[in-house]
Order: structure tokens, then C-alpha cells, then sequence
């Protein structure tokens, strides 16, 4: 496993549960304001704020935080003015950072985040500095940590759905669409009476960076830091950590 799936498979065990709950919703509320300003507060009309009020239900996110966060992109509750916009970079090893943000301030993320990128032996880079480095997938993640899935099953279904690939992650499943097709294979999925830990659009690494121990230590800290900053909404990262030196950097803890 690398980069962004390593990382969302061993984030949750770093953070405790209703920390990280709020922490992501109030993400997404965010991310759901700017979908619904740019777009429109119907999303039956606006596919973005569809897919994103999908995350949101597919992470338990209560309807009235839904609904709130829809009126305060339309202008009809008062709320902060954000904007969405993606940073690259380097973090230490030479590893790939692709990051999503959604801010009221551009000038203070990027402050904010350069100076955690400089503390952890990043930083950040020029547009398309590293972009070429990811594929963007449609992803959908299915839980499988009660075996209820059989993965041969599960691909001849999302094949039929239009997925192009389906990977078996530990506890994960996760089916890969392009992009277009993401609502499609989901409907088509959920019709089929799937239920899904996690949906989104992604970006995904087509190259790695091996990590010893060090390395490893290093770019988790980075890792730690970026997701606990409120404007960063995605970090996408071209890493591998083996699951001996995972073991034993856990063990330690």
C-alpha cells in the first residue's frame, strides 16, 4: 500500500474518534459551501455538491450540518466566504504532496503551510510541479474487515458497473472508475445494495518512494501535521511504507 492509502488506513488509530469526526465535518461542511456557491444548492443539479453531500452521508454526517452548510454557500445563512484551490510540493525523502484546500484566507494557508512543509524537511512547489505524478480516479471504498465481501464477486460486479480496476487493501476493497463514470458506478453499486465506507474523486500515485524507518517517521509526523490544519481538506502522497517497518514504528508507540 502507498501514499494516501496508507495513510487513511492508519490515521483513524492516531486520532481519537470524536476528535476526528468533527475534524471532518467541519471539513466537509466547507468543501459542501463551495460546491453549493459555484454550482447551485440543488444537487440533482450540481454534480459536485452531489458527490461531496454523498461523502458526507457515506461518513454519517447529520443532515441539519448538510443542509446548513448548502444555505450558507447559497447566501441564504450568513458564513465565511471560502475558496478551493490545490498546493504541491515536496515533503523529506523526496516524496510527492499533492494537497487539497478549501480556505477563507489564501495568504494565511499558505503561510501556514509552508512553514509546516520547512519544519518537516518540505516544501512547496510550483503548479504541475508534481500533478503528472498522480492519476485522478473516481474511488469507492467498501469495509471488508468482517470478510462480508468476496473480492472476486465485488470485481465482476463493478466491471459491470463500468469500474475499471477493484484492489484488495487489508480491510479495504476499493473499486477505481474514471472520473466520469464515478456517479454511474455508485448508483449502479448502490442499487446492487452496496454500502460504502468512503467515496470521492482522488488523486492517485503512479510511482512510489520506498521508506526506511526514518523516512517513514518523517513523513507520518508531516502527514499528522497537514490533516490536523482546517484548511487542508486531501493529501495525496507518492510513499510506501513496508508493513515491517509500519510494525515496528507502531510497536513503539
Amino acid at each position: 500500500m502507498a501514499g494516501h492509502s496508507k495513510w487513511a488506513n492508519i490515521k483513524h488509530k492516531k486520532q481519537k474518534e470524536d476528535r476526528r469526526r468533527a475534524k471532518l465535518f467541519s471539513k466537509l461542511s466547507k468543501r459542501i459551501a463551495v460546491a453549493a456557491r459555484e454550482g447551485g444548492g440543488d444537487p440533482e443539479m450540481n454534480a459536485e455538491l452531489r458527490m461531496v453531500i454523498d461523502k458526507a452521508r457515506d461518513n454519517n454526517m447529520p443532515n441539519e450540518n448538510i443542509e446548513r452548510a448548502i444555505k450558507r454557500g447559497t447566501g441564504e445563512l450568513e458564513g465565511v466566504d471560502y475558496e478551493s484551490f490545490d498546493y504541491e510540493g515536496y515533503g523529506p525523502e523526496g516524496v510527492a504532496l499533492y494537497l487539497e484546500i478549501t480556505t477563507d484566507n489564501r495568504n494565511r494557508a499558505a503561510s501556514e503551510i509552508r512553514h509546516i512543509l520547512s519544519e518537516n524537511g518540505g516544501n512547496l512547489g510550483e503548479s504541475g510541479c508534481v500533478a503528472w505524478m498522480f492519476d485522478r480516479k473516481g474511488q469507492l471504498v467498501l469495509d471488508n474487515s468482517n470478510n462480508s465481501f468476496d473480492e472476486d464477486e465485488v470485481l465482476l460486479e463493478a466491471l459491470e458497473a463500468g469500474a475499471e480496476d477493484v484492489k484488495l487493501e487489508g480491510e479495504i476493497i476499493r473499486i477505481l472508475t474514471d472520473p466520469k463514470e464515478f456517479m454511474s458506478v455508485k448508483e449502479e453499486l448502490e442499487e446492487n445494495n452496496f454500502e460504502f465506507k468512503d467515496s470521492d474523486i482522488v488523486m492517485l500515485p503512479n510511482n512510489t518512494v520506498d521508506l526506511d524507518k526514518s523516512g517513514a517517521k518523517k513523513i507520518l509526523n508531516l502527514m499528522d501535521e497537514l490533516e490536523e490544519h482546517d484548511d487542508v481538506q486531501e493529501i495525496y502522497a507518492n510513499f510506501n511504507i513496508p508493513e515491517s517497518v509500519l510494525e515496528e514504528i507502531e510497536n513503539e508507540e
